[in-house]
Formats: C-alpha cells, sequence, structure tokens
C-alpha cells in the first residue's frame, strides 16, 4: 500500500523570490498570521517543516512559531519537545535536524569511530551547535562545544579526532589548529570581498581548509611517511623473547596506520596491536608507482639454523637513518608448530614482531575461517555420498531443484552447473532422464577423494583413520585423514588471490575427488562455493601488527612449504609496495629453504602476482655439520672454531646462491652471527659467497643489537636493489631443474596420476615440489649438495583452484610431527624448553650456563647441570 505524505514547507526565501521584481516588503504580521492559521488545520499536514531564518520588516517569535508544530510532525526536529528528548538520549523518539544527522552521516561514511574518539563543536546555533553535541555524545564521543570567542580556541581544536564548525565567521578556524588526520565538517559558507570575482566577493567557509588540505596532501603523500619509531632499552645479557616483547611500549595500531599513509577507511581495528586491511586502500594508491621488492630465503636447515623470522621482523628499522621507508610482510604462524617442535615465528631477541602471543596464537581468525571453510567441502563429500546412495536420480532432482507453489526453478548454482555440463537448457521440466543423471548425480569415487579434513594442531592419531563406521553406515566405510590447516588449498588460494571476485573464482574450481567415470569433482560441483567465499571474506584482508621498533608489518596466509608454494600473500605485497612508494622496499618471505620457498616464489607466486623481486636475501648459518649423539658431549665442531669444517659445509650457500641467481637477479647472503660464531669464521663465510656469485655477503647481529645490528646488511640491500637485473622464471612450465638430479622416476601412483590429470586438462599447471626440507634431495640425511641420484616421485596431487600441481617427494607428510618429550630447565622462576631431536637456543632465556645443546635424552632422567635442575618430562 503506498502512502502519500502531504509535507508543509514554510518558507519565507520564497515568499521574497516572488516578490523580487517589483520589490516588496514583507510584513510579519501579515506572514506570522498566514503561518498560524496552516499551523491550526495540523490535521491534513503530517509533517512540518520551517525554513530558517524567519527574517521580516517586523519580528517573528520563532522559537513561539516552531513550538506550536506538533512534536510527532517536527521532521526537522526544532521543538522544545524534540531538543529535549535528544538532549536526553531518546534517539528512537524524537526527530533529529538535519544538519546534525547529516555530519553524522558523513562521519561514518567515512570509516571514523566516534566511541572513544575526542570531538569539538564549534558554534551558537540551536539548529546545529546543540543537537550535534548531544548526537555525538549518545555514540560515545568526549564532546567540547565551543564558540569563536572560546579562551584558546586553537588548543580546543587541536585536541578534537572529530571537528564540526558552525559560526558563520569566515574562516574564523584555521588550518595548522586542525590536529593531523582529523576529520573536518563545515555547515556553514559566508561572503568575503574579492576584487579578482566580477560580483566583487567570493564564497569560503568557517574553516580556512586550503592551506590545511595542501599540507595534508603533502604529508600524507603515498611513499611520505611520519613514522615515529620506537627506541629499545638494550640490555645484556639479551633478555627472554617474552620479556622484550611485554617491556616495549606499543604504539596504537591505528596510529601506525595513518603515519604511513593508510586512511582510517581502510583499516579495521580488532584492538590497540592488530587490525585489518581493506583491500580497497589498493584503489586509492593505484596511481602509486611501486616500490623496490626483495624476498628473504635461507639455505637447507642445519641443526642450529633460524634467522629468516629474525631477519624479517628487525630489518626495517636500518633503513632509517639510511633513509628508505620499509615495509614487512610475513606468513601467520600454524598453531601446529607452535605446540610442537618449532615453537613461534615472531622473530626473537631484539628482533621481533610484537605482542608476539598474539602474533603466534590464532591473531584474528584468518586460519579458524580456513579450518571452518575446508571441513565444509569434506562434510559436504560425505554428505552427497550419502545421499545419492539410496535414492534415485529423479528424487534427488526433486529435492535439488524443489517445487514451489507447482513451480520448479534453476538456481544460478544450478545454471552454472549445466553450463559446466554442456546443457543449455533454463527450464527444469525440458531436462532428459540423461541430462537429470548428469546434473543430480556426482558419482564420487570414495577411492579417489582428495579432499581431507584439517586441524590446525598436530594429531597423530587424525594422520590414517577409518570413517563413517555407525550402524547408519555400514558396508560404506572409507579410509581419510587429518592434515595440518595450513596445508589446505584453501590457504593457498588465500596466499595467491587478488580480489573477492577472483577468490570466489579459485574456491570454486578446486578439485576435491573425481568421479567413478574419472571426471573431476569441484567445491563448485559440491554447491558450497558461495558458502565458502562467506565463510573467508574477511581472511581475504591482510592482518596488520608492527615491529618492536615501531615499523609496518602485514602477517597474512600461510600455505604449508611443504605442498604449497609457502609464501606470504601477493594481496599484502601489493598494498606493502604501493605504501613504501618508488624509494621504498617491501620485503616478503619464502618458506623453509631456497629450493623450496624461493623456488615457489619465482615460479608459482611471481607468475600469478606479476611482481618481478629486486633483490634475493639468502640467510645462512655458520654452525652445523657432524652428528650429534644423546647423551653424549658436543663434537667440538659446535664450540670451536674450525675452518675447514665451513669451507667444506659451504658447498650449500653455493649451490642455494647459484638457485637463486638463475632468475637473474642479486643476491644478498645475510650470516646470521650466533655468540659461539667467531669472527675468522663470519669472513669466511662471506667471503666464499661474494667469491662464488653473491652481490654481497654480510654478517647482522641484530638479535641482540635490533636495527643497528643489520645496518651494514640494509646497505648492502640498498645497493643491490640498484644493480641491473633482469627478472626470468626459472622454467616453462616444466619440471623444475634446481636439485642436481640425473633423473626423475615417477613410481606407479605417480604415473597414474600424471594420466589422468593430463586428461582432465591439469598438465601444463606450474609444479610444487613437495619435500623435505632438510636435504636438496628427497632424503633428509643427504647434505651438502647431493648429485647423481634419482628423484622418486611417490604421487601427484592437485590444487587447481590454487593453480598448481604438487608431486610428493619420498616420504614428505602434510602433517607436523609434534615432539616426542620436551626438556624444561628450571631457573628461578623462568622456564626454558628446547625441543628433543633438533639443536636450538632456548625459546625463552636466560640460558642458565652454558648449556646451549642437549638432544634424545631419555625419558625420566634428572640431573644437574651449573647448579640448575634439569627433569625430562
Amino acid at each position: 500500500m503506498r502512502i502519500k505524505l502531504k509535507i508543509l514547507v514554510v518558507s519565507i526565501m520564497g515568499r521574497l523570490i516572488k516578490a523580487m521584481a517589483p520589490a516588496e516588503i514583507l510584513n510579519g504580521k501579515e506572514i506570522s498570521t498566514q503561518i498560524r492559521a496552516r499551523l491550526k488545520n495540523q490535521t491534513t499536514i503530517h509533517e512540518f517543516i520551517v525554513q530558517l531564518p524567519l527574517d521580516s520588516e517586523n519580528s517573528i517569535n520563532t522559537e513561539g512559531l516552531i513550538n506550536t508544530i506538533a512534536p510527532e510532525k517536527d521532521v526537522d526536529g526544532l521543538t522544545s519537545i524534540s531538543a529535549g528528548k535528544l538532549a536526553r538520549g531518546d534517539l528512537n523518539d524524537c526527530f533529529i535536524p538535519c544538519m546534525p544527522k547529516g555530519c553524522l552521516e558523513l562521519i561514518k561514511e567515512a570509516g571514523v569511530q566516534t566511541a572513544r574518539r575526542h570531538a569539538v563543536v564549534i558554534g551558537h546555533s540551536k539548529i546545529v551547535r546543540a543537537p550535534m553535541h548531544d548526537l555525538l555524545l549518545w555514540n560515545n564521543a568526549t564532546v567540547t562545544t565551543c564558540h569563536p570567542k572560546t579562551a584558546n580556541l586553537d588548543e580546543e581544536v587541536n585536541k578534537g579526532d572529530v571537528l564540526v564548525v558552525a559560526t558563520g565567521w569566515p574562516e574564523m578556524a584555521k588550518g595548522e589548529w586542525i590536529k593531523p588526520g582529523a576529520i573536518v565538517i563545515d555547515c556553514r559558507i559566508n561572503y568575503v570581498p574579492d576584487d579578482k570575482k566580477t560580483n566583487g566577493r567570493k564564497i569560503v567557509v568557517d574553516v580556512s581548509t586550503v592551506e590545511s588540505t595542501k599540507r595534508f596532501l603533502e604529508k600524507f603523500k603515498p611513499g611520505k611517511w611520519m613514522n615515529q619509531y620506537n627506541n629499545l632499552n638494550f640490555k645484556a645479557p639479551v633478555p627472554s623473547d617474552i620479556d622484550i616483547s611485554r617491556s616495549c611500549k606499543l604504539k596504537p595500531i591505528g596510529k601506525l596506520a595513518r603515519e604511513i599513509g593508510l586512511l582510517s577507511e581502510e583499516v579495521e581495528l580488532y584492538d590497540e596491536t592488530k587490525a585489518k586491511v581493506l583491500l580497497s586502500a589498493l584503489e586509492h594508491l593505484k596511481h602509486q608507482p611501486d616500490g623496490k621488492y626483495w624476498v628473504v630465503t635461507g639455505i637447507t636447515p642445519t641443526l642450529q639454523e633460524k634467522g629468516k623470522a629474525r631477519l624479517q621482523s628487525g630489518w626495517c628499522k636500518p633503513f632509517v637513518p639510511i633513509p628508505t621507508r620499509t615495509f614487512l610482510c610475513v606468513q601467520q604462524p600454524s598453531q601446529g608448530p607452535i605446540f610442537g617442535i618449532k615453537g613461534g615465528a615472531a622473530g626473537d631477541g631484539y628482533s621481533q614482531i610484537i605482542p608476539m602471543q598474539e602474533f603466534n596464537l590464532h591473531l584474528t581468525g584468518d586460519i579458524h575461517a580456513i579450518t571452518v571453510a575446508n571441513n565444509l567441502i569434506a562434510v559436504a563429500i560425505d554428505a552427497q555420498i550419502f545421499h545419492e546412495l539410496p535414492q534415485t536420480d529423479k528424487a534427488l532432482f526433486n529435492r535439488l531443484v524443489p517445487s514451489v507453489n507447482g513451480v520448479r526453478k534453476f538456481s544460478d548454482i544450478h545454471i552454472q552447473r549445466l553450463n559446466r555440463l554442456g546443457i543449455e537448457k533454463t527450464d527444469p521440466t525440458t531436462l532428459t532422464d540423461e541430462e537429470i543423471n548428469r546434473f543430480a548425480i556426482l558419482d564420487i569415487d570414495p577411492e579417489i577423494i582428495t579432499w581431507q579434513s584439517v586441524l590446525d594442531t598436530n594429531d597423530r592419531f587424525l594422520w590414517k583413520i577409518t570413517i563413517r563406521q555407525t550402524s547408519t553406515k555400514k558396508g560404506h566405510t572409507r579410509t581419510a585423514q587429518s592434515d595440518i590447516s595450513v596445508a589446505s588449498e584453501i590457504m593457498a588460494v588465500l596466499a595467491l588471490t587478488t580480489s573477492l571476485e577472483d577468490m570466489r573464482e579459485r574456491l570454486g574450481k578446486m578439485v576435491v575427488a573425481s568421479s567413478k567415470k574419472g571426471e573431476p569433482i569441484s567445491a563448485e560441483d559440491l554447491g558450497v562455493g558461495g558458502a565458502l567465499i562467506v565463510l573467508m571474506k574477511a581472511a581475504i584482508k591482510p592482518n596488520f601488527m608492527q615491529t618492536l621498533e615501531g615499523t609496518p608489518v602485514c602477517v597474512h596466509a600461510s600455505p604449508f612449504a611443504n605442498i604449497a608454494h609457502g609464501n606470504s600473500s601477493i594481496t599484502a605485497d601489493r598494498i606493502a609496495l604501493k605504501l613504501v612508494g618508488p624509494e621504498g622496499f617491501a620485503v616478503t618471505e619464502s618458506g623453509f629453504g631456497a629450493d623450496i620457498g624461493m623456488e615457489n616464489f619465482f615460479n608459482i607466486k611471481s607468475r600469478y602476482s606479476g611482481l618481478c623481486p629486486h633483490v634475493v636475501v639468502l640467510v645462512a648459518t655458520v654452525r652445523g655439520g657432524p652428528v650429534v649423539t644423546a647423551e653424549m658431549p658436543l663434537p667440538k665442531a659446535y664450540t670451536e672454531e674450525n675452518l675447514e669444517l665451513v669451507e667444506k659445509g659451504f658447498s650449500n650457500l653455493k649451490k642455494q646462491t647459484e638457485n637463486g641467481r638463475m632468475s637473474v637477479i642479486p643476491v644478498v647472503v645475510a650470516v646470521n652471527a650466533f655468540k659461539m660464531d667467531t669472527e675468522t669464521e663470519l669472513d669466511l663465510v662471506s667471503h666464499l659467497s661474494r667469491e662464488h656469485g653473491a652481490f654481497d655477503a654480510v654478517k647482522y647481529t641484530h638479535w641482540a643489537e635490533g636495527g643497528k645490528g643489520a645496518l651494514a646488511l640494509a646497505q648492502a640491500i640498498q645497493r643491490a636493489a640498484q644493480a641491473p637485473s633482469s627478472f626470468q622464471l626459472l622454467y616453462d612450465l616444466k619440471l623444475p631443474k634446481i636439485y642436481g638430479v640425473d633423473d626423475i622416476e615417477l613410481l606407479p601412483k605417480a604415473q597414474h596420476k600424471a594420466e589422468v590429470y593430463t586428461k582432465q586438462g591439469f598438465g601444463n599447471l606450474p609444479i610444487c615440489m613437495a619435500k623435505t626440507h632438510l636435504s636438496l634431495s628427497h632424503n633428509p640425511e643427504q647434505k651438502g649438495i647431493p648429485t647423481g641420484f634419482v628423484l622418486p616421485i611417490c604421487d601427484i596431487n592437485t590444487s587447481i583452484g590454487a593453480g598448481f600441481l604438487y608431486p610428493l617427494v619420498g616420504t614428505v607428510s602434510t602433517m607436523d610431527s609434534p615432539p616426542e618429550a620436551t626438556l624444561k630447565v628450571w631457573s628461578g622462576s623462568i622456564q626454558a624448553q628446547w625441543e628433543l631431536g633438533s639443536i636450538r637456543e632456548p625459546r625463552v632465556s636466560p640460558c642458565p650456563g652454558d648449556l646451549k645443546l642437549i638432544v634424545g635424552i631419555s625419558p625420566d632422567v634428572i640431573f644437574s647441570l651449573n647448579s640448575h635442575h634439569v627433569q625430562i618430562t
């Protein structure tokens, strides 16, 4: 039913316009009588608006006139009753004046949260000043009301995150008074003399905004930052990681976002320590040239390997004195390795992303969203098999396309499936029996279900399980397994996607099984593509954090480097490259060694992103070599200088440097210095690196010294970025050849998969080698540069949505192994932990005495070391 509203607008201005020729002086008493006569007949008028001011020859009692309007018809919210309700906070029971309400809508549209913000309102008017104050107050702002004669008005204005001005005084508020980043709403226009104008005057507003706008554009010019860096209080010996993290005063994350040029509407605050960056930032930065781009990778891990996370989280500050803008992009750590053998991934010492506990555990829930989305597909697969078994084709079709009021209609998802099947029909009643069968029945082969459920912790009991064993599913059991969440193809899709639309398409294309005829079955065929994008729509936004020294970090995506490309996201990298500008640096992370993460960065991530790196930074450590035996003293190679062993072990670094240079870009070797390393050993590694093709090799010490410990490295990277380079892909969609193998061997299962995927049209996708990170070969025991071996391909899996195939080499697993036992060393109230089966410095220090390396001690052993009680649990 349509309702017609009769609105009476009382306006003296309208009468004046009609009376302009010839001129007529209006009589206030006459006008007042006419208005009051109309107001008396309020039964036929639904709403009243009194256009102010009511200027005339004789004065009019404006207040008395307005208050003759019934409050329920006072759409302009100007009666005393309406104003009283607004002041009392009865916002749902009163009309609100249009100008203040419009101002509040503008503030909201700008993406500014009024809660806990300071607002300043300047003016005398009952129409704007008073209701604006009340509206902001009831929207949880702290409000200061001023007028043009307020003492120290400039200081009051400077406090405002939001400034609303309605004074009628031309350019009364000066631009330099306004707080940087504040939202300014000017409600009045004024005329001032201007001899340059034909009419002798120009229009200005209450706020002198021209100069302030110029200053804003200069300050917030993309690539020009106002970053204020934190000064760290360095201590020796270096305190524990968590103590350092907690001792640092965090910069409010919203403030950091403003400092680097992100607009408030482009940042979703989760709390004071973390936020999400909206992809709309790329729109406002689209004309900004990209900065320099470099990737951090590492050698094949030694028993003491560590340093990529430390290097990344501490590298930004060294560029400050150069000066250069820098932005870090890293992967989000999985809880599996954190609670298992690896520990956290926030860096350590004075090179950390903070707060480390927020970074390492859950963050904003992206991995949780991936877990839920992944398991929705797993459930849909078994649900499809369950519903197909007992029903006829037509019965299932009738359930998929039900009759509503006697009419059957295909949904958009149904139409898309018909199009994929080559059926060009839109009327369900016209399908043949054969077409109904093809449409309704997926006929999933239980033996070729490639999609697994996932969990973000290491549960060894789910590695291989038998499902569907309830009494109602007898005879239909099947073998399945559970992977770690970051091994889900959805995580790989997240890292490679470029927009919400692109993600929607990729998620739908993910192949999850095959039919008994050998046809691929996708998530779109299961009808869950739309649900997946709803679950993932927040996860596509990169997470925003900071380092100890107050430099910006994007934490986004975490594809499992054993079976996926193991790199942070394309979207985060693109935002960082735009924000740093042409003179700045954006650094991104590739997982594991150069033979895995860097190769996949070049041949998968760069292939899809189109972003060309300028420098490879290859992290290397000195210590490694002899096997460590449980309950035996450490070999001297780990505690004493041994140049011969260093030179022998350099072979791996040499090969990884060659791998980096295959893409024709400079490689800078970053030598991660430990306190047991000698200067002679460090110099030898640097000399050999330069001798065998590295652009430069520099030691860095920012675990103990923060940014200044990597100043020389930063300078080397900056020089390398200026060197000639011409990035190229390592291969043209063929198997990669950077491992030094003589040949590959396709085992029967892999051979069959290769034939199936080629037949299904997936034969020309990029290859992601799923192999151990502990060796260039498939055998983790083969160190250095293994040669003369055949690489066994045991299986081949697909990530069609992400856009690659991954051959499984050797015994690679998609679920990290939890540690067999944990060594706890008690020193007062501090508990240090080492993981058995590897050699590491303590994740939580200080380290008691000189105890550094303990491996494989049998359970239930209690002993004493340097007066500290040590027990295996």
